[in-house]
């Protein structure tokens, strides 16, 4: 029996920010704004951008996701990275011990992190129902095969991710978006696991 498809969404550059780097970038007591809901329960895009600068260019208006989080995390593809300068590994959200250095700058001020810059791996956020229907765990592997006839792709190594508060959504940075065509809305399919 085959598993019903997965929406697809495609994350380009972003920066979470702690309270505390929202503060020196923009000002003592400063709040987000919400601009629009993000499909994954309780996150926005807020209607704040930041620069990031890095050894070789600086990308202005990068968006800032909340609400703002314990530690401040850039999201970066490596197409960025190269642009940019700096070395980004592969990594989950979250795990940031050791990842790479950028200059963050905001209308009040900037923060030189030493570490945050990752190249999300791919993941797909589910519910324990999903995780169910799908016949996997948290932490599972998995590949996915996305785009059309013209240009289908195969991904490995899809991190699952379980949790109550998920909505089921295959997310892939802009560079695998773009090897297979793919863009926020279409569907991939897990075929292995």
């Amino acid at each position: 029996m085959s598993k019903p498809p997965i929406p697809v969404g495609i994350s380009a550059r972003h920066i979470h920010l702690s309270q505390e780097h929202l503060e020196l970038l923009f000002g003592t007591g400063y709040e987000l704004t919400n601009f629009k809901a993000l499909s994954q329960p309780g996150q926005f895009a807020s209607q704040e951008f930041v620069d990031l600068q890095g050894e070789k260019s600086t990308f202005p208006k990068v968006r800032i996701l909340g609400p703002v989080r314990g530690q401040t995390q850039v999201e970066i593809s490596l197409t960025d990275a190269a642009k940019l300068g700096v070395k980004p590994p592969v990594r989950d959200s979250g795990d940031l011990d050791g990842s790479a250095a950028i200059t963050i700058i905001g209308p009040k001020g900037k923060v030189e992190l030493h570490s945050g810059v990752i190249a999300a791996r791919r993941h797909i956020h589910m519910t324990p129902v999903d995780a169910e229907q799908y016949g996997l765990k948290d932490h599972d592997f998995v590949k996915i095969r996305v785009g059309d006839e013209n240009r289908s792709l195969i991904f490995d190594k899809v991190h699952v991710r379980v949790t109550n508060a998920s909505s089921l959504e295959c997310h892939l940075d802009t560079d695998e978006a773009n090897a297979a065509l793919v863009k926020t809305g279409d569907v991939c399919t897990i075929f292995s696991n």
